[in-house]
């Protein structure tokens, strides 16, 4: 991190801009464009003060699983945010207006973990701890101005995360291979954005197992009954006040969210 400058005065400016609603400049010049641990340690410091305010961890995303999105932005990797009860959107509400700077949303599939995932870990101990797939989606929003961002902004950012839906219909891996999946996007009945479960790194597993690698190499595993957003299985959508988006999900079925007018 450039000069001596800590992980607390980024993230002030991050809360500052999330509790004004105005987004800021760029971070990646001031904590070094290509230093993500330093962006790392701007994100625990967010959490840290989030938990410290009653913020309640349940669950971890992972962002920036599409090459495209990878290609867009110049990096080679995913990265991770943290989910808060307080993100979490009941399939159907309807989120006010004025509640996000400049949201968009992308349709993914979510995993409820039944088991820790600790110590050696590989695609088939990733699985079995898996209790069940949702179809979810994922309200993502930037406190960066105009989405310039870079790994380093999105991850000092949270991951540049801000809501999530989790659908109704829970399917086991006995019941679902999450690559398989078909995912169609639609606002008010128009549909803007398809992928598969092939176009989240692959396999929407594999970011789960690059995500339970990731988060145990920073000292804080993936937990029994944490939630994980995976990734977009296709492009994301900017969000239009007075609309209603809903995803569908072959074997997962719907899920849905309104947005509130101005």
């Amino acid at each position: 991190m450039s000069g001596h400058a800590g992980p607390g005065r980024f993230a002030g400016r991050l809360e500052g801009a999330a509790a004004a609603r105005v987004a800021i400049p760029p971070l990646r010049e001031e904590i070094g464009a290509g230093d993500v641990d330093a962006a790392y340690a701007v994100q625990a410091e967010l959490t840290r003060r989030r938990v410290a305010r009653g913020g309640h961890v349940v669950g971890r995303k992972v962002g920036l699983t599409s090459p495209a999105v990878q290609a867009q932005l110049g990096v080679d990797q995913p990265d991770l945010g943290v989910l808060f009860a307080d993100m979490q959107v009941r399939d159907g509400a309807v989120v006010p207006a004025g509640t996000l700077l400049q949201p968009r949303i992308e349709a993914e599939v979510a995993f409820r973990l039944g088991q820790d995932l600790t110590g050696e870990l590989d695609p088939a101990k990733v699985r079995d701890a898996v209790e069940h797939a949702v179809a979810a989606l994922e309200i993502v929003d930037s406190r960066i101005e105009d989405w310039d961002i870079g790994i380093v902004d999105t991850v000092a950012d949270n991951g540049s995360s801000a809501l999530f839906v989790l659908g109704g219909v829970r399917r086991t891996l006995d019941e679902l291979e999450p690559r398989d999946v078909r995912m169609s996007l639609s606002v008010d009945g128009r549909v803007v954005s398809t992928g598969s479960g092939e176009d989240c790194l692959g396999d929407p597993l594999a970011a789960l197992l690059w995500l339970a690698r990731t988060a145990q190499r920073q000292g804080d595993p993936l937990r029994a009954g944490e939630v994980v957003l995976s990734g977009a299985l296709g492009p994301m959508v900017a969000v239009v006040p007075g609309t209603t988006v809903r995803a569908d999900i072959t074997s997962l079925g719907p899920v849905a969210v309104e947005f509130g007018k101005e």
